[in-house]
């Protein structure tokens, strides 16, 4: 017979936000830099962070507000496939081209493409398989 371990069901004490608002702010800074090399229109970067168009022209301007944890984890993200294909690609032009160019591992379409689905998870998958393909897990 198999012994049961025991399980901690105790509500874990609060854990302060992984990324701060300063953390944020700079990677928003630095994301529409990136969306400039990759000709992401505003449009588009409003998709990937998951907010009104109107709202990210302002911050593109003004600097950005207060960032939720959501838009903090994108940007994280964001900066990870950046990263990744710095990494990759010892040409940065190469690596800003490839976000566009359509790709096998995404049935054809870019990165740009699914990353535009609009959700967290699309974002996330495209950083999954870039740390894959440069061998970061």
């Amino acid at each position: 017979m198999l012994a049961l371990q025991p399980v901690d069901t105790e509500v874990p004490a609060f854990r302060p936000d992984p990324i701060t608002q300063d953390e944020g702010a700079a990677m928003f800074r630095a994301a529409v830099n990136l969306f400039g090399k990759w000709e992401v229109t505003d449009e588009q970067a409003a998709t990937l962070l998951d907010m009104p168009v109107r709202s990210y022209r302002r911050w593109k301007a003004e600097g950005p507000g207060r960032i939720s944890r959501d838009g903090r984890a994108r940007l994280s993200n964001l900066m990870g496939i950046h990263k990744a294909l710095r990494i990759i690609f010892s040409q940065s032009a190469r690596g800003y081209a490839w976000i566009r160019a359509a790709n096998e591992a995404f049935a054809g379409a870019s990165a740009l493409d699914v990353m535009l689905g609009g959700e967290l998870t699309d974002i996330m998958r495209v950083r999954r398989y870039l740390d894959a393909t440069r061998g970061g897990w």
